[in-house]
């Protein structure tokens, strides 16, 4: 109960601050960071939590999803098919280039043997748009950009994942079951995308139906409980939720655009919810025992990950395109780690292998670099796109007119600067 209270006090300073965060550097994820932090083993002792935590785990896992999910339905399939080649570069190349990357810096830096070291590239190759909301969700900032930002992060959470699996096997004995072959690792995410895809499109044909319908103030439910069916299928198929969240999002969203419609603002928030509980329980493993643990290669490794190893892995990738330079170098910059990253992260730390704990506090610290990078740098670079309206509340009598209700509701992706 102590963590309930801990995490509504936190809600309510978040709350109350996020006007001023959405118009400044200060960032509500940073805050739910360091309120973790602060109420951890490490410097209050108010909550006890250790990364074998099962609250650790499912906290991540339930706002990777929810954010997965909202994610998708803000990717226009039509424009996708339209302007496929800039995620598709990103992906192809972007990706594999900085798991590469940050998988040689971590040997020579730190010392960890070869695989393990990739092991900790791929962890830390996925991307995550969470932590820069003032770009990804504001119309201001050019189509393509957000596209190539919310498509790159929504996929490479689903192309990671074999990787880690795949190489947690080959690290060393794992504990528990038995490690997963890539066979199964396969099946696992072509079920997730069939599943993601199918079931929207069941219960979209179940509303067409005469007889069926939901009345109008219990419409936003309705994508709820399809999220919530794909959750607990998945976790009972072993279909991979997250490939399942985000395609599920975007199929959801194009065979029914009013149903995106009317859940967007519960899902923004619910998502938001999500999103917090996991940094305020991120937070407090992030006590200075952890960073202590991590010796001075290990933070030249974090460092060389957030400053150059994403930038110049997407940069490569962008290399012949007509992808506007100031885009170019945006896009290159927004790499945060977020919560997928933390997901895997606690998969190395729990399968055993022989230097899981060293990975572990590697990504951990690369992590919480990250948010703070990159979640208090989004809004001073919204700013050269002229996104004026970074806090969706109503100008000052000396300032433009507000915007109306509906506007301000079509851009809430982006009220709470996270």
């Amino acid at each position: 109960m102590v963590l309930v209270v801990v995490f509504g006090a936190a809600l309510l300073v978040a709350v109350l601050l996020s006007g001023l965060a959405a118009r400044t550097v200060l960032s509500t994820s940073l805050l739910f960071l360091l309120g973790g932090a602060l109420v951890s083993d490490g410097f209050l002792g108010l909550i006890h939590i250790t990364p074998d935590s099962e609250i650790v785990s499912v906290t991540a896992d339930l706002a990777l999803f929810a954010v997965l999910f909202t994610d998708g339905m803000h990717v226009s399939l039509p424009k996708l098919r339209a302007n496929w080649k800039h995620p598709a570069r990103a992906l192809g190349l972007g990706m594999p280039l900085a798991f590469v990357f940050m998988a040689l810096v971590t040997h020579y830096a730190v010392g960890l043997d070869w695989t393990t070291s990739f092991l900790v590239g791929a962890v830390l190759a996925p991307t995550d748009p969470v932590f820069a909301s003032a770009i990804v969700g504001r119309s201001e900032v050019p189509a393509k950009l957000r596209q190539l930002l919310n498509v790159e992060s929504g996929i490479n959470d689903g192309l990671a994942l074999p990787v880690v699996l795949v190489l947690i096997a080959a690290a060393g004995p794992t504990v528990g079951s038995a490690a997963a072959s890539p066979t199964k690792i396969a099946l696992e995410l072509a079920l997730g995308l069939a599943t993601g895809i199918t079931l929207p499109l069941f219960v979209n044909g179940l509303v067409r139906f005469r007889l069926l319908g939901a009345e109008p103030k219990l419409q936003p439910l309705l994508p709820l409980a399809t999220g919530i069916i794909l959750y607990a299928a998945c976790h009972l198929t072993h279909a991979n939720p997250y490939l399942a969240a985000f395609s599920a999002g975007a199929v959801l969203a194009h065979v029914s655009p009013e149903a995106k419609h009317s859940f967007e603002p519960l899902g923004e928030a619910l998502a938001e919810l999500a999103k917090f509980a996991a940094l305020l329980v991120f937070g407090a493993l992030l006590t200075p025992h952890l960073f202590g643990a991590l010796p001075w290669g290990g933070y030249v490794a974090v460092i060389l990950a957030i400053i150059l190893i994403r930038p110049a892995s997407l940069l490569i990738s962008l290399l012949g395109t007509r992808f506007p330079r100031r885009e170019k170098l945006v896009a290159a910059w927004f790499g945060p780690k977020g919560f997928a990253s933390v997901v895997y992260g606690l998969l190395v730390l729990q399968s055993g292998i022989p230097q899981a704990e060293k990975a572990f506090t590697l990504i951990a610290v690369c992590i919480a670099f990250s948010i703070i990078a990159h979640s208090s740098t989004d809004v001073p670079i919204a700013r050269a796109f002229h996104v004026d309206d970074l806090a969706g509340i109503p100008a000052t009598q000396e300032g433009p007119a507000p915007q109306s209700s509906q506007s301000l509701g079509k851009e809430n992706h982006a009220v709470a600067h996270s």
